[in-house]
C-alpha cells in the first residue's frame, strides 16, 4: 500500500532568493547525510525559457536493526529533476531513489512558488509517496518507518534551507529584508 505525505510551508524571502538557496542547499550542517550533489545535465528550453537541471545525489542514513539483513550498504542514489520557470516564479523539483527500489521507492515533489500577495514570501509544498514491495509481510512496517523518518528529515531540510538563506544574506548575495513596518505597501 502506498503511503502519502504532504506538507505546506512558506519562507519569508523572495522567490528569487529561495530558488537560489534551493539550488545551492548542499552542503549545509543540517544535511550531513548528503555526501554529494552532482549536476549531470542542464539545459535552457528556448521556447519556454525554463531551466531544466538533473542532479545525482548520494546520501547515507542509518539503517534500523530490523532492516540490516535486507539492505546491503547504507548509501543511496537519488535522481533529482528540477524545472525553474523564472517568468512564472515557480521551481518544481522531483526526486526519486534509484537504488534499493525493491525495498523502498520514494518519490518527492517540491514546489516553490512566488507568493502572489507578498513579494517577500515564497510558498513551498512537499508531496511524497512511499511504497515498499519487498514482501515477506514487511511492506507496511517499512513504509510506516520511512514515512516517520521522512517527516523528521523534512524538518531538517527546512532548517538547512534557512541556514543557506541566512548565509547568503550574510555574505551579501541578497538585499537585506526590511522589517515589516519599513516595507513599502504593495
Amino acid at each position: 500500500m502506498v503511503k502519502f505525505y504532504q506538507q505546506k510551508h512558506s519562507y519569508d524571502y523572495s522567490w528569487n532568493t529561495v530558488s537560489y538557496a534551493f539550488l545551492n542547499r548542499y552542503p549545509n550542517p543540517f544535511a550531513t547525510h548528503v555526501l554529494s550533489a552532482d549536476t549531470i545535465d542542464h539545459r535552457l528550453d528556448a521556447e519556454t525559457g525554463e531551466l531544466h537541471i538533473t542532479r545525482l545525489l548520494r546520501k547515507t542514513n542509518s539503517i534500523p536493526r530490523w532492516a540490516r539483513g535486507i539492505m546491503r550498504g547504507n548509501y543511496a542514489y537519488i535522481l533529482e529533476d528540477v524545472v525553474v520557470d523564472r517568468d512564472g516564479g515557480m521551481l518544481v523539483s522531483k526526486t526519486r531513489n534509484i537504488t534499493h527500489t525493491r525495498l523502498l521507492k520514494v518519490e518527492e515533489k517540491q514546489t516553490l512558488l512566488a507568493d502572489p500577495h507578498n513579494a517577500n514570501s515564497t510558498l513551498c509544498k512537499n508531496e511524497t509517496s512511499i511504497v515498499s514491495n519487498i514482501g515477506y509481510g514487511l511492506n507496511s512496517r517499512i513504509e510506516n518507518f520511512s514515512l516517520s523518518r521522512f517527516s523528521e528529515n523534512l524538518n531538517k531540510s527546512r532548517k538547512g534551507m534557512l541556514y543557506v538563506l541566512d548565509l547568503a544574506q550574510r555574505k551579501g548575495l541578497f538585499r537585506q529584508r526590511l522589517p515589516m513596518e519599513q516595507r513599502p505597501e504593495a
